[in-house]
């Protein structure tokens, strides 16, 4: 009987169920950021090495930099590149020695 009553609540303990009226994740409100990106970009990783190729088609200035995720270390940023309307320019950042490489590349603008 005890293993029955410990196989139950085992079994429940794996169960959430929202209460109703309660917020979970899935009802925040999603980030505009990536909506907000004006710039037109592609990335790239080899080995160590992240990058960003970004394109300006606006009719304003706008910075942008590489980010990396890198593995068993901190992930890192690369120089902010200031792209005039109709300029294009890389951004590039290297994980630290001791990471097992760039996994994914992106950028951010400010």
């Amino acid at each position: 009987m005890k293993r029955a009553h410990a196989a139950i609540l085992m079994a429940g303990a794996a169960t959430v169920v929202p209460l109703a009226g309660t917020a979970s994740a899935a009802d925040a409100p999603r980030s505009s950021a990536a909506a907000q990106k004006v710039l037109e970009c592609s990335t790239a990783v080899d080995g160590q090495t992240g990058a960003a190729y970004c394109e300006n088609h606006t009719q304003r200035a706008v910075a942008f930099r590489a980010t990396v995720v890198c593995g068993w270390a901190p992930d890192v940023a690369g120089k902010w590149v200031t792209l005039n309307p109709g300029q294009e320019g890389w951004s590039r950042a290297t994980c630290a020695p001791t990471s097992s490489g760039a996994g994914s590349a992106d950028w951010d603008e400010g």
